[in-house]
């Protein structure tokens, strides 16, 4: 069976967001290492820097993956994608959502809609989108 496992790409703070993110979401960083820590591949030369090669954090039975932007290669910020959290309840969606927004950027603000107790849109201060979805207006909770 497939599995849907989000890959985030920075431009050199992928550890900083990494640790935040584990902390804000509750998460648990399995994996974290460096450029300079990858073994030597045949015919490559070796990698170097403090940058992130490969990240992996668990949350919930899921996994949340990420890492810097390769040296020599150009950063492309994060466009046309949203990573979608949900949550049972509003006030629980809320503190992750103050939480993401906090040296954010606020896209929508978090609130009741017509399909939840609490929904906002969220851009963190690491370039992550967020949505942040909560309870269940409606009671179809699905």
């Amino acid at each position: 069976m497939a599995q849907f496992e989000p890959y985030l790409c920075f431009d050199g703070d992928c550890a900083e967001a990494m640790r935040f993110y584990e902390r804000v979401l509750g998460g648990k960083i399995e994996v974290m290492m460096k450029f300079s820590e990858a073994p030597p591949e045949p015919g490559q030369p070796k990698m170097t820097g403090d940058g992130i090669l490969h990240a992996s954090m668990t949350l919930d039975g899921h996994r949340l993956m990420a890492s810097d932007t390769p040296p020599g290669m150009p950063f492309e910020p994060m466009k046309g994608i949203t990573v979608s959290l949900a949550y049972p309840t509003a006030a629980q969606g809320k503190k992750i959502f103050d939480a993401l927004a906090e040296g954010g950027r606020v896209v929508m603000p978090y609130g009741k809609t017509f399909w939840a107790d609490g929904f906002g849109m969220v851009t963190d201060r690491f370039g992550t989108p967020w949505m942040v979805n909560a309870g269940d207006a409606g009671g179809n909770n699905s």
